[in-house]
Protein backbone atom coordinates (compact mmCIF):
# COMPACT_ATOMS: atom_id res chain seq x y z
CA UNK A 1 0.00 0.00 0.00
CA UNK A 2 1.62 3.79 -1.15
CA UNK A 3 0.64 7.14 0.16
CA UNK A 4 0.45 10.03 -1.56
CA UNK A 5 3.90 10.36 -1.86
CA UNK A 6 4.20 6.53 -3.12
CA UNK A 7 5.69 5.27 0.25
CA UNK A 8 5.20 2.21 0.89
CA UNK A 9 2.74 2.29 4.62
CA UNK A 10 0.76 -0.54 6.23
CA UNK A 11 -2.59 -1.69 6.09
CA UNK A 12 -5.15 1.23 6.70
CA UNK A 13 -7.43 -0.46 9.86
CA UNK A 14 -11.06 0.56 9.09
CA UNK A 15 -12.98 1.45 12.36
CA UNK A 16 -10.39 1.15 14.27
CA UNK A 17 -10.02 1.81 18.45
CA UNK A 18 -8.18 0.92 21.63
CA UNK A 19 -9.09 -3.15 22.65
CA UNK A 20 -10.15 -3.92 26.65
CA UNK A 21 -8.35 -4.54 29.58
CA UNK A 22 -8.68 -9.15 30.15
CA UNK A 23 -11.46 -9.51 32.52
CA UNK A 24 -11.68 -13.34 33.15
CA UNK A 25 -13.84 -15.44 35.96
CA UNK A 26 -13.60 -18.93 33.87
CA UNK A 27 -12.25 -20.50 30.45
CA UNK A 28 -13.66 -23.75 30.61
CA UNK A 29 -12.19 -26.27 27.77
CA UNK A 30 -13.03 -29.87 27.48
CA UNK A 31 -9.93 -30.70 30.06
CA UNK A 32 -9.13 -27.81 31.23
CA UNK A 33 -10.24 -24.51 33.13
CA UNK A 34 -8.80 -21.40 33.10
CA UNK A 35 -9.87 -19.08 36.46
CA UNK A 36 -8.65 -15.32 37.47
CA UNK A 37 -6.01 -16.53 40.47
CA UNK A 38 -7.42 -16.55 43.73
CA UNK A 39 -5.48 -16.74 47.34
CA UNK A 40 -8.61 -18.37 48.92
CA UNK A 41 -9.32 -20.98 45.65
CA UNK A 42 -5.94 -22.27 44.31
CA UNK A 43 -3.76 -21.13 47.40
CA UNK A 44 -3.15 -24.28 48.59
CA UNK A 45 -3.04 -26.37 45.80
CA UNK A 46 -0.84 -23.79 44.22
CA UNK A 47 1.70 -23.81 47.19
CA UNK A 48 3.27 -26.99 45.80
CA UNK A 49 3.65 -25.15 42.76
CA UNK A 50 5.84 -22.52 44.46
CA UNK A 51 6.47 -23.67 47.58
CA UNK A 52 9.07 -25.47 49.00
CA UNK A 53 8.34 -28.96 47.42
CA UNK A 54 8.83 -27.27 44.05
CA UNK A 55 11.65 -28.21 41.66
CA UNK A 56 14.45 -25.46 42.20
CA UNK A 57 15.02 -26.20 38.54
CA UNK A 58 11.91 -25.03 37.46
CA UNK A 59 12.83 -21.50 38.29
CA UNK A 60 16.07 -21.06 36.51
CA UNK A 61 14.57 -18.83 33.87
CA UNK A 62 12.11 -16.98 36.08
CA UNK A 63 12.92 -14.14 38.39
CA UNK A 64 11.67 -15.56 41.59
CA UNK A 65 12.96 -18.59 43.44
CA UNK A 66 10.28 -21.58 45.48
CA UNK A 67 9.46 -20.03 48.83
CA UNK A 68 10.34 -21.33 51.59
CA UNK A 69 7.17 -21.01 54.05
CA UNK A 70 3.99 -20.62 53.86
CA UNK A 71 3.89 -16.92 54.86
CA UNK A 72 6.09 -15.61 52.46
CA UNK A 73 4.37 -17.51 50.02
CA UNK A 74 0.77 -16.31 50.54
CA UNK A 75 1.66 -12.72 50.79
CA UNK A 76 3.50 -13.02 47.41
CA UNK A 77 -0.10 -14.48 45.75
CA UNK A 78 -1.93 -11.21 47.43
CA UNK A 79 0.29 -9.53 45.01
CA UNK A 80 -0.40 -11.63 42.53
CA UNK A 81 -4.54 -11.62 42.67
CA UNK A 82 -4.56 -7.80 43.07
CA UNK A 83 -2.59 -7.20 40.01
CA UNK A 84 -4.05 -6.13 36.33
CA UNK A 85 -0.93 -6.51 35.10
CA UNK A 86 0.16 -8.97 34.87
CA UNK A 87 -3.12 -10.33 34.79
CA UNK A 88 -2.65 -13.72 36.69
CA UNK A 89 -4.72 -16.93 36.34
CA UNK A 90 -4.59 -20.26 37.78
CA UNK A 91 -4.68 -23.63 35.14
CA UNK A 92 -7.44 -26.40 36.59
CA UNK A 93 -7.97 -29.82 36.09
CA UNK A 94 -11.29 -29.68 35.35
CA UNK A 95 -12.11 -33.27 36.54
CA UNK A 96 -10.32 -32.92 40.01
CA UNK A 97 -10.81 -29.32 40.07
CA UNK A 98 -7.05 -28.55 41.60
CA UNK A 99 -4.95 -26.20 40.61
CA UNK A 100 -1.80 -27.38 38.62
CA UNK A 101 -0.08 -24.32 37.52
CA UNK A 102 -0.45 -20.74 36.62
CA UNK A 103 0.24 -18.37 33.81
CA UNK A 104 -0.43 -14.38 33.46
CA UNK A 105 -1.22 -11.87 30.28
CA UNK A 106 1.06 -9.41 30.70
CA UNK A 107 2.23 -6.46 28.98
CA UNK A 108 -1.43 -5.39 27.72
CA UNK A 109 -1.19 -3.13 25.39
CA UNK A 110 -4.95 -1.72 25.26
CA UNK A 111 -3.94 1.04 22.50
CA UNK A 112 -2.20 -1.25 19.86
CA UNK A 113 -4.28 -4.35 21.08
CA UNK A 114 -1.34 -6.49 22.30
CA UNK A 115 -0.49 -8.45 24.64
CA UNK A 116 1.94 -11.26 26.14
CA UNK A 117 1.96 -14.80 27.25
CA UNK A 118 4.01 -15.54 30.38
CA UNK A 119 4.84 -16.59 33.54
CA UNK A 120 4.10 -19.84 32.80
CA UNK A 121 4.72 -22.58 35.89
CA UNK A 122 4.04 -26.04 35.62
CA UNK A 123 3.69 -28.50 38.13
CA UNK A 124 5.49 -31.90 37.10
CA UNK A 125 1.52 -32.87 36.64
CA UNK A 126 0.93 -30.49 33.84
CA UNK A 127 3.98 -30.74 31.93
CA UNK A 128 3.69 -32.33 28.56
CA UNK A 129 -0.08 -32.94 29.32
CA UNK A 130 -3.21 -31.89 27.38
CA UNK A 131 -4.18 -29.53 29.93
CA UNK A 132 -1.43 -27.22 29.57
CA UNK A 133 -2.08 -27.21 26.15
CA UNK A 134 -5.65 -26.57 26.30
CA UNK A 135 -5.40 -24.51 28.93
CA UNK A 136 -2.90 -21.90 26.38
CA UNK A 137 -5.47 -22.34 23.83
CA UNK A 138 -8.39 -21.16 26.17
CA UNK A 139 -6.34 -18.19 26.83
CA UNK A 140 -5.58 -17.39 23.00
CA UNK A 141 -9.09 -18.08 21.62
CA UNK A 142 -10.10 -15.68 24.67
CA UNK A 143 -7.43 -12.74 23.59
CA UNK A 144 -8.36 -13.14 19.63
CA UNK A 145 -12.09 -13.34 20.00
CA UNK A 146 -13.43 -12.01 22.77
CA UNK A 147 -10.63 -9.05 23.36
CA UNK A 148 -9.94 -8.80 19.80
CA UNK A 149 -6.60 -8.04 20.14
CA UNK A 150 -4.09 -8.24 17.05
CA UNK A 151 -0.99 -9.82 18.57
CA UNK A 152 0.07 -12.17 21.30
CA UNK A 153 3.74 -12.65 22.32
CA UNK A 154 5.65 -14.66 23.76
CA UNK A 155 9.19 -14.28 24.94
CA UNK A 156 11.79 -16.20 26.89
CA UNK A 157 15.87 -16.23 27.83
CA UNK A 158 17.34 -17.60 24.98
CA UNK A 159 18.89 -20.51 26.78
CA UNK A 160 15.03 -21.37 28.34
CA UNK A 161 15.34 -24.39 25.67
CA UNK A 162 11.76 -25.70 26.72
CA UNK A 163 9.75 -22.11 26.57
CA UNK A 164 11.57 -22.12 22.87
CA UNK A 165 10.40 -25.19 21.64
CA UNK A 166 7.09 -24.58 23.77
CA UNK A 167 6.52 -21.39 21.51
CA UNK A 168 7.17 -23.01 18.20
CA UNK A 169 4.96 -26.12 19.84
CA UNK A 170 2.04 -24.10 20.16
CA UNK A 171 1.96 -22.12 17.14
CA UNK A 172 4.05 -19.08 17.55
CA UNK A 173 6.17 -17.59 14.59
CA UNK A 174 10.04 -16.64 15.97
CA UNK A 175 10.69 -12.97 15.46
CA UNK A 176 14.13 -12.40 16.75
CA UNK A 177 16.61 -12.05 20.22
CA UNK A 178 16.81 -9.18 21.61
CA UNK A 179 20.23 -8.69 23.40
CA UNK A 180 21.25 -7.40 26.63
CA UNK A 181 17.70 -6.50 27.36
CA UNK A 182 16.77 -7.32 30.95
CA UNK A 183 18.79 -8.15 34.40
CA UNK A 184 17.22 -10.75 36.74
CA UNK A 185 19.16 -12.67 39.54
CA UNK A 186 21.96 -10.67 38.70
CA UNK A 187 22.67 -11.99 35.57
CA UNK A 188 22.17 -10.64 31.96
CA UNK A 189 19.73 -12.37 29.88
CA UNK A 190 19.12 -11.61 26.50
CA UNK A 191 15.14 -12.52 25.03
CA UNK A 192 13.88 -14.36 22.13
CA UNK A 193 10.51 -12.97 20.98
CA UNK A 194 7.97 -14.73 19.38
CA UNK A 195 4.33 -13.82 18.38
CA UNK A 196 0.78 -14.88 16.82
CA UNK A 197 -1.21 -12.66 14.48
CA UNK A 198 -4.93 -12.60 14.52
CA UNK A 199 -4.64 -13.30 10.50
CA UNK A 200 -3.02 -16.47 11.60
CA UNK A 201 -5.10 -17.57 14.70
CA UNK A 202 -7.76 -19.34 12.03
CA UNK A 203 -5.52 -21.67 11.14
CA UNK A 204 -3.93 -22.44 14.71
CA UNK A 205 -7.36 -22.55 16.29
CA UNK A 206 -8.25 -25.29 13.94
CA UNK A 207 -4.79 -26.50 14.90
CA UNK A 208 -5.73 -27.15 18.06
CA UNK A 209 -9.19 -27.81 17.90
CA UNK A 210 -7.78 -31.45 15.78
CA UNK A 211 -5.26 -32.25 18.77
CA UNK A 212 -7.73 -31.94 21.44
CA UNK A 213 -10.28 -33.41 20.38
CA UNK A 214 -10.71 -37.36 22.40
CA UNK A 215 -9.92 -39.02 19.62
CA UNK A 216 -6.62 -38.14 19.38
CA UNK A 217 -5.92 -39.77 22.53
CA UNK A 218 -5.44 -43.40 24.01
CA UNK A 219 -6.99 -44.59 27.28
CA UNK A 220 -3.65 -43.16 28.87
CA UNK A 221 -4.50 -39.50 27.95
CA UNK A 222 -1.24 -39.70 25.15
CA UNK A 223 -1.72 -38.36 22.38
CA UNK A 224 -1.63 -40.17 18.92
CA UNK A 225 -0.77 -37.52 16.75
CA UNK A 226 1.71 -33.80 17.70
CA UNK A 227 -0.05 -30.69 17.66
CA UNK A 228 2.80 -29.81 14.67
CA UNK A 229 0.70 -32.39 12.76
CA UNK A 230 -1.83 -30.45 12.34
CA UNK A 231 -0.11 -27.16 11.49
CA UNK A 232 -1.62 -25.72 8.40
CA UNK A 233 0.76 -22.37 7.91
CA UNK A 234 4.02 -22.00 7.49
CA UNK A 235 6.74 -20.68 9.88
CA UNK A 236 8.28 -17.42 8.36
Amino acid sequence: MLNQYQQPIGDHLVDYHAGELPEIDQLIGTYARVEKLSLAKHGEDLYAVLGPEANDKDFTYLPINPFQNFSDYTAYIKTLETSNDPYYLAIMDKETGKALGLFALLNIDTANRALEMGWVIYSDKLKQHRIATEAQFLVMQYSFEHLAYRRYQWKCDRFNQPSYHAAIRLGFTYEGCLRNAVVYKNRSRDSQFFSIIDQEWPAIKAMFQKWLHPSNFDAQAQQLASLNSFKTIKDA
